[in-house]
């Protein structure tokens, strides 16, 4: 497995980077197309919308190279009017006609018949090409994937939080699956945390939680956020890296289970 090879995102047929970068965090605008030049070409426009990423995108565009990016614009919105509204300011922000993925963002359960009434009449008008949805209810994934209406899942998966294995990885493994995408990698910094881990162990490094995630075969991409170019070449070390082996596989899921058994997040489990 060569994590520098680009892969196919399920159904999507898109080529895409196996890691990804979400745009919420403060890198700036240079570390976006460093890593775009690394091949990283999953821009994930999501809540917290930071003008770096946009300016990166537009500079992106400018050189030629859109066919080359995979434009992802979420939304939260439970409002089916409201939701066309937000989506069309994402695509003036970034200077785009239509993204590639319109993502459903936090939906525990089905959208609305009128939320997907909309979503589908946007499609039609060109607004995006694939749809997509996130939620923290793996249960919900199996579900969506036999009415075919999502084109790609993201979903939380790390060496801490490990549920998807079980309830999501293999259900989906079958030929035109969606593609999946997972997020929250580090688990918000805890295996990373010096403060956080067994006595006499050193923490994981960031490109070691990216390797746990890409390495499973059910992965497409995994999601970074970056707060600084640092951060962002932390990330780009797996590429290089590739697979842990069973030794460092070993290790990062005794972290992950200690981590996970001692601190835990109420809210996401």
């Amino acid at each position: 497995m060569d994590f520098n090879r680009r892969r196919i995102l399920g159904r999507t047929g898109l080529s895409v980077g196996c890691l990804g970068i979400a745009c919420s965090y403060g890198a700036p605008t240079e570390a976006y197309e460093e890593a775009f030049e690394r091949g990283v070409n999953y821009f994930y426009w999501g809540s917290m919308r930071k003008t770096s990423m946009a300016q990166a995108i537009r500079n992106i565009i400018k050189k030629g190279k859109r066919d080359e990016l995979v434009i992802v614009i979420q939304s939260y919105s439970r409002s089916a009017l409201l939701l066309e509204s937000f989506f069309r300011n994402g695509l003036r922000t970034l200077g785009i006609d239509r993204a590639d993925v319109l993502l459903l963002g936090w939906f525990n359960q089905r959208p609305s018949s009128r939320v997907m009434e909309r979503v589908l009449a946007m499609k039609e008008k060109g607004m995006f090409r694939f749809l997509g949805l996130s939620s923290h209810n793996r249960s919900l994934f199996p579900k969506l994937a036999e009415r075919s209406e999502f084109d790609l899942f993201h979903l939380r998966y790390n060496a801490a939080h490990r549920g998807a294995e079980q309830e999501v990885f293999p259900k989906l493994a079958f030929p035109d699956r969606p593609g999946l995408v997972s997020y929250t990698a580090t688990r918000w910094g805890d295996p990373l945390n010096p403060r956080k881990m067994p006595r006499g162990k050193a923490p994981l490094r960031g490109a070691d939680c990216y390797r746990f995630v890409l390495t499973h075969p059910m992965v497409d991409v995994c999601i970074t956020g970056p707060k600084n170019t640092q951060q962002m070449r932390e990330a780009l070390k797996a590429l290089d890296l590739g697979p842990l082996s069973d030794e460092e596989m070993a290790r990062v899921m005794r972290i992950g289970d200690y981590v996970h058994d001692h601190y835990k997040k109420l809210i996401f489990g």
